[in-house]
């Protein structure tokens, strides 16, 4: 967001709270605010905070200059009486970016389960667990003058299950800066990663745990090795890596474990790879799937949560997740099928790739996302 308002004719500041990032965005002013006390984990936790919180808002009073039509812009809303410290000094609006619920890390794309569990009148301690993390995005959410989410499927949360007016909600999904480079010569990549150019390759991007999807990739996996001796994953992340290699020891010769990548690395990945794969349980949005059609890589997706709506069938294939009581998972008969298809038709396979290309500069991309957020922003004083 920061990289698509830069140019724009808002005086911008990025606030740092308790933050060792070092990055600096050019032609932005950033503002760290360190904490003036160490936390003593044997007092109050939350005195420490409300100090904290107290300690910014004064830096803030010190710093902004500009406070006509302020408005506070939340990446991460953690905390109400920060918000309420801001309302007391400023006469400012306050906006919030939903990123994904909580809830989601503990029972995924399971709505069925979340409805219920909310309307259950004895909650066993794992419900009571899921209750508590829903009531609290609540009570943040509705002190906010507005709130920003990633998909339709959020915003439907949001209105439904937690009670937002839906003109509170505006729906703006990520943008990505294009970083496809037509110069890309997809067989000396190969040369350079050491890998063959029968290989067939099955990407897969993101975090090793359970949300993502992994496992299932793998069983899955065995399938198409059936078909396709020669094919390869690259799994292009950091996690439990024990995890994976004890679940996958008889096709370990056939699977690549990078580890974290740069983004120049990774892209060189999307450029050799012949399928990539998201088989999230949950995912809000889908950041690595529109990168991967940044770089013109066919996809294969769940119907899960905003996901669903990045992919359409123009771009790539799509894998329904199985709901019941308890939980949630993927059938791994038709993810297989899917990823044999894209490799059994490369025609095929290409045009999706070029159409998500084409989707991705239509929807996703940087500029439509600075026009989607500077229309909000001029609408938050009308």
């Amino acid at each position: 967001m920061i990289a698509a308002l830069k140019n724009s004719e808002m005086n911008v500041c990025m606030v740092h709270l308790n933050s060792d990032n070092q990055k600096m965005e050019e032609g932005i002013r950033h503002l760290r605010i360190t904490n003036p006390i160490n936390y003593d984990m044997s007092v109050n936790r939350d005195g420490q905070d409300d100090f904290y919180y107290r300690h910014v808002v004064s830096q803030l009073h010190d710093q902004i200059k500009h406070t006509k039509r302020l408005i506070f812009h939340f990446n991460n809303l953690k905390n109400d009486k920060f918000v309420k410290m801001l309302r007391e000094t400023f006469d400012c609006r306050i906006i919030a970016t939903v990123h994904s619920f909580k809830w989601s890390y503990y029972i995924f794309d399971n709505l069925p389960r979340l409805r219920k569990i909310m309307n259950e009148n004895n909650p066993d301690n794992y419900e009571e667990i899921i209750k508590k993390t829903v009531e609290v995005e609540k009570s943040l959410f509705a002190i906010t003058d507005h709130v920003v989410c990633l998909s339709n499927y959020q915003h439907e949360i949001l209105f439904r299950d937690y009670g937002l007016a839906s003109t509170k909600i505006t729906v703006i999904p990520n943008g990505l800066s294009n970083k496809y480079h037509l110069t890309s010569d997809s067989q000396q990549l190969r040369e350079k990663w050491k890998i063959s150019t029968n290989e067939k390759i099955i990407l897969f991007a993101g975090r090793m745990d359970a949300i993502k999807g992994l496992d299932y990739l793998l069983i899955s996996f065995r399938k198409v090795l059936s078909i396709y001796p020669e094919s390869r994953i690259m799994i292009a992340g950091e996690g439990v890596f024990t995890h994976y290699i004890k679940e996958s020891q008889d096709i370990c010769t056939r699977i690549s474990y990078t580890g974290f990548l740069d983004k120049q690395q990774l892209y060189e990945l999307y450029r050799i790879a012949n399928v990539g794969v998201v088989p999230s349980l949950f995912e809000p949005f889908g950041f690595v799937a529109v990168e991967m059609m940044m770089h013109e890589l066919p996809v294969i997706v769940t119907e899960t949560s905003g996901l669903n709506e990045v992919i359409n069938e123009s771009c790539g294939l799509k894998v329904p997740i199985i709901r019941y009581a308890e939980g949630v998972e993927i059938h791994t008969d038709l993810l297989a099928e899917k990823i044999l298809y894209l490799l059994q038709h490369p025609a095929e396979s290409k045009e999706m790739g070029q159409n998500g290309r084409k989707r991705y500069l239509k929807e996703y991309s940087s500029e439509v996302f600075r026009r989607n957020m500077m229309k909000l922003y001029e609408s938050i004083y009308q």
